[in-house]
């Protein structure tokens, strides 16, 4: 059995300081903790329960195979934040057939990112015994 203590995404983009602007600046993501030095340093932004290092660089963009999920509070108010902020909304928010509210966006690498929001109502917020439903 592996005991992992810790976690994190590693992206390694095509242009590491349109990435760190992406993430920091127009997604708003906290730093954690930066390291090196350079246009390729790294920089390891909180992500919610895990993190996410963006560093080195990249001849070729991430396979479309990968995706990050972000569950927020707040899908409608992501989209107004992040389209006032000039993100491109790949998929405003709609509520899908399985009861969660999704939206999509992409980074500069077109990495597609899902920001979900779990309705109050959703089994994910159902816990037995210490909550019941509506």
């Amino acid at each position: 059995m592996v005991h992992v203590l810790s976690s994190r995404t590693l992206l390694t983009p095509t242009d590491p300081e349109r990435s760190r602007a992406f993430y920091g600046e127009r997604l708003g993501l906290a730093v954690y903790r930066e390291f090196g030095t350079g246009p390729e340093r790294g920089t390891v932004y909180f992500l919610g329960g895990g993190f996410l290092e963006v560093s080195g660089r990249s001849e070729t963009p991430p396979s479309p195979a990968v995706r990050l999920w972000l569950q927020v509070d707040d899908v409608t108010a992501a989209h107004e934040e992040l389209r006032a902020k000039g993100v491109g909304i790949v998929r405003p928010p709609v509520r899908e057939p399985w009861g969660l509210v999704e939206m999509w966006i992409a980074d500069p690498d077109g990495t597609r990112i899902v920001l979900v929001e779990v309705p109050s109502d959703h089994p994910l917020r159902y816990r037995p015994g210490i909550q019941d439903l509506p």
